[in-house]
């Protein structure tokens, strides 16, 4: 199967990569290269091409003989979202519908979304399936409410969307981010020896571990169509709903000696609980390996081998909104997020 994977160069996409080669995909990747600067660590493994090229300027013939497109190429958090709400309509929800109509022209079969757990929203300590309500608190939730819509719209026998609902990721991976939970309590943790939840910690989320997304979409992309075509899977497991507090306990556990402190309730209102059930039952190969637990001691062991410091963990790469402030406010990228060329020969006339 020729698969053909977006957002190659982030977060997701950089695990994801190798595991595809592993398990015997022809992969290729593509990404704009918004966040290259980002790489915490080498793990020495092997990634497919990846091409150097918005979603948004792919052409239907560049989709030829690709099989299945895995896509995660989208602004990838909240915060993000709430910058530009318009731009993340134009990226998140226009541009991934675009994309997933030239790939049903293409004749591309499968088209694997990285959708999100935040869609339910303030749900307080309910129990959120597949079929339950979904109360979006953001942008960046409601292009996903609106992005999973029209790809159920699209689904047929030829073209199987599948929709994977992933819980907040944490763990390492080369193109880390310190804007998830867990990540971010883990770098105050070891550089500052203080956990600094900026919260009452009562908000409930669910985690899934980077490697445990990675295997997810292998199972989606190996599934029966009939098991997948247009469905959507809450990504991550029953035992891994936390409240906030519950993640920076563990946190402070983990990184011994650590003071764990809290802030005041704030205005964030989401809070979700999730059950997993459905994505056990429909790609009976797909187990979360990866505890909150387990994922904390694997950063402390990569902080602990690259010496992480306050500047490498605060530095505007490994957090997605303070890299495109910083892209934006020196005119490398324009109003849409598109790269502003360089021209050396204007920059030599300007010198003299």
């Amino acid at each position: 199967m020729r698969v053909l994977y977006t957002g190659a160069d982030g977060y997701i996409g950089a695990v994801l990569g190798p595991r595809l080669l592993d398990e015997g995909f022809d992969a290729v990747g593509i990404d704009t290269g918004l966040y290259r600067r980002g790489w915490l660590f080498d793990d020495g493994r092997t990634r497919p091409m990846v091409i150097s090229k918005d979603t948004r300027q792919l052409s239907t013939a560049d989709l030829a003989g690709i099989d299945a497109v895995v896509h995660l190429a989208e602004l990838s958090n909240d915060p993000l979202g709430e910058n530009d709400p318009e731009l993340t309509v134009e990226v998140n929800h226009r541009g991934s519908v675009a994309l997933a109509r030239k790939c049903k022209a293409a004749g591309v079969k499968r088209f694997v979304y990285a959708s999100s757990c935040s869609i339910y929203g303030a749900a307080g300590d309910e129990i959120r399936s597949e079929i339950s309500t979904m109360e979006p608190q953001t942008a960046y939730a409601r292009c996903k409410v609106l992005v999973e819509h029209d790809l159920r719209e699209m689904a047929d026998q030829h073209f199987a969307p599948v929709l994977l609902r992933n819980a907040t990721a944490f763990g390492a991976s080369p193109r880390q981010r310190f804007d998830l939970v867990l990540n971010n309590l883990a770098g105050f943790a070891f550089t500052t020896g203080q956990v600094r939840v900026m919260s009452d910690g009562s908000p409930c989320r669910p985690l899934v571990h980077v490697e445990d997304i990675a295997q997810a979409i292998v199972c989606a992309l190996r599934a029966p169509h009939e098991a997948v075509c247009g469905e959507a899977f809450n990504v991550g497991d029953d035992a891994q709903n936390y409240t906030v507090r519950d993640i920076a306990e563990i946190v402070g556990r983990t990184f011994a000696g650590s003071e764990v402190v809290f802030g005041p309730p704030g205005p964030d209102n989401r809070s979700y609980r999730v059950s997993f059930a459905k994505i056990r039952q429909r790609m009976p190969g797909f187990r979360c390996e990866w505890t909150a637990e387990r994922g904390a001691l694997q950063l402390k062991r990569v902080f602990e081998r690259i010496r992480l410091d306050e500047a490498t963990f605060h530095a505007a790469p490994f957090t997605r909104l303070s890299e495109l402030r910083h892209l934006r406010s020196t005119e490398q990228l324009d109003a849409h997020l598109l790269w502003t060329p360089f021209l050396p020969g204007e920059a030599r006339a300007d010198a003299a």
